[in-house]
């Protein structure tokens, strides 16, 4: 039975609904258990940038210095002082030096903060989603799960690491410039000033009109992706049937939508530069004429102007700085939000009468007037009732949607029923814990699960103790022992995504040989011999007749022609069980079984 409808993500530029609560948790959960470091990071960024902002007024002294000495020189005096010019650059040399040091240290110190952190988060989130309810997985897809933890991270990570360290440095060097330039003159540092309004302005309205184009342009990558994720994907279809032109037609208009977005976006955001330098263009001209008239009066040296004119140009980079931040917390906030909101989910909680070991069990089974929804208002599973004895194989059939898959889903307690019980020998499953319970099953699919590794650790995945002589007989136990001999490395093969030799009916193998191997009380197989040639189809069913004997095994299946021989067959509709009985039995009530068996066999009849 599928489960609630999945929404996807809303595309866009992201940001946090609750800025302030995202970062107060981060600091306190995270940050926090790093505070001494982060003070270190605060007191070497703060050194670091005074050390740099003494720079230009040092390197003026010694402009004054030439300048006193060349006007000394003209008027017979002794000229340039060497010396002191000498002592003036050592000066200056060694404070870049000690300000490159400070940097690197608290660089390095920030830099290992931030990937601890980001360690820590990881291992949290590896840890959480082993712990969430299977409802949770039912809500979110695999992409937005997988966002949370590699997009998410590595933009907090990255973020992070900058964001610090940048306001610290910024705001110093904003406070530090203003300082120096107001003990060189209060006039000029007005003058200065007086254009920063107009920067401010005039970033603002390029911030404002570039913004809605830079979200159109994210949009359009998206669109963009997937429109060639699709076409790469379905390629074979759309060769097939002629649908080159269309595909092509389509992608261009995403590409038209992107390219007009993005051009827009980067064109603005490129004005910002241009419009920002002329203004400060302006600035220093009107800041050089004034101070050629302070100094002609008097009141200020040329070293003073020079540096001056060095720090009025540094004054705008650490402003933009700041205003670009604020768009980077906002990136963090938002990635905070979405990875603590994961951190704070639900969790799926074990409350269990018996702390025992479920040991040497048969396999009986019962399910008693069991009723369950994925949401509480509404129910698919009504009042399921059955009783089987250990050793039976047992076929749960009807069609799409009826519940049969929902029904191995509660028998291995992926969901809590709502009303009712469950019993495997006596024993109600809901009294004990679930990896007790799921050691009892093994299961086959239709979608079959490899990992990336040799054949022998995909087969060893449920018993990583087992000998490689018992992976040999559970591989000949699946009929697929010849098939691996006959691979580059045999049993060292690695499988991993790239693997194009391994059909789906070979890799089934593999996963019977697994479960082969686990040596589970009871058997769950899931359309197991979907989508599968016939011939292999034959190798799978006597492999999985192997797995089945003596074990209690329960059998999802479409094909009805494959369940003829299994003790029980339930009959499921909307959730309840409308007949159960043999294959004959059920034949000769010419009811729902009948219907479905003679309407499947008509079709293949037509075939």
């Amino acid at each position: 039975m599928p489960g609630p409808v999945r929404k996807p993500r809303n595309g866009g530029l992201d940001r946090a609904k609750d800025f302030k609560g995202s970062m107060l948790k981060l600091i306190k959960n995270y940050l926090v258990n790093y505070k001494w470091q982060l003070i270190v990071v605060f007191v070497f960024a703060i050194g670091g940038t005074i050390f740099n902002i003494v720079g230009p007024k040092v390197l003026g002294n010694a402009t004054t210095e030439i300048y006193t000495g060349l006007t000394s020189k003209i008027s017979g005096g002794a000229g340039i002082n060497f010396e002191n010019i000498a002592h003036i650059l050592l000066t200056l040399l060694t404070l870049y030096i000690i300000s490159m040091c400070f940097s690197a240290i608290q660089g390095f110190v920030m830099t290992n903060v931030s990937q601890k952190i980001t360690y820590k988060m990881r291992n949290d989130l590896a840890q959480k989603i082993n712990k969430l309810p299977m409802g949770y997985f039912d809500k979110k897809t695999d992409g937005e799960v997988l966002s949370i933890i590699t997009n998410d991270i590595d933009t907090l990570s990255m973020n992070l690491n900058q964001s610090i360290t940048q306001i610290i440095s910024s705001i110093c060097t904003v406070i530090g410039i203003l300082v120096m330039m107001l003990s060189i003159s209060v006039t000029m540092t007005f003058v200065s000033l007086i254009i920063l309004p107009f920067t401010t302005i005039f970033v603002g309205i390029i911030v404002k009109k570039s913004q809605k184009y830079f979200t159109a342009q994210q949009d359009g990558i998206g669109h963009v992706n997937a429109r060639v994720e699709e076409a790469y994907g379905g390629h074979i279809i759309i060769k097939a049937f002629n649908g080159e032109e269309k595909t092509i037609e389509a992608f261009e208009k995403e590409n038209d939508a992107l390219y007009n977005a993005g051009w827009k976006a980067q064109f603005l955001s490129g004005l910002m530069h241009p419009i920002m330098n002329f203004i400060g263009n302006v600035s220093y001209v009107a800041i050089a004429i004034l101070g050629g008239y302070l100094a002609i009066k008097g009141r200020i040296t040329v070293g003073n102007i020079q540096s001056f004119i060095q720090y009025s140009r540094q004054f705008n980079q650490p402003i933009a700085q700041i205003a670009q931040i604020s768009g980077v917390l906002q990136e963090m906030a938002a990635a905070s939000e979405r990875i603590f909101n994961f951190l704070e989910e639900k969790e799926e909680i074990e409350k269990v009468k018996h702390t025992k070991k479920l040991e040497n069990l048969k396999g009986n089974i019962k399910f008693e007037n069991v009723k369950f929804g994925y949401n509480e208002d509404k129910i698919i599973i009504n009042d399921f009732s059955a009783n089987i004895k250990d050793g039976q194989k047992i076929a749960i059939v009807g069609p799409t949607g009826a519940g049969k898959t929902t029904i191995v889903k509660l028998l291995m307690r992926f969901y809590d029923l709502n009303d009712g019980a469950i019993y495997i020998d006596g024993n109600n499953v809901a009294e004990y814990k679930r990896e007790d319970i799921r050691k009892l099953f093994g299961m086959v699919l239709q979608d079959t699960w490899l990992f990336s590794g040799t054949v022998k650790e995909n087969i060893k995945y449920g018993k990583p103790d087992a000998t490689d002589n018992e992976v040999i007989e559970a591989a000949k136990a699946a009929n697929v022992h010849h098939f691996i001999k006959t691979l580059p490395n045999g049993y060292d093969m690695i499988l991993n995504e790239e693997t194009s030799n391994i059909s789906a009916g070979q890799k089934q193998l593999l996963t019977i040989a697994r479960v082969i191997l686990a040596n589970p009380k009871i058997l769950i197989l899931d359309e197991a011999t979907s989508s599968i040639d016939t011939r292999t189809e034959i190798k799978i069913q006597e492999a999985m007749d192997n797995l089945m004997k003596g074990r209690t095994s329960f059998i999802i299946a479409h094909r009805l022609s494959t369940i003829k021989n299994a003790d029980l067959i339930l009959v499921m509709e909307h959730g309840d069980i409308v007949e159960q009985g043999t294959h004959t039995e059920l034949l000769a009530k010419n009811g729902a079984y009948a219907n479905l068996y003679n309407s499947q066999f008509e079709t293949e009849e037509e075939q």
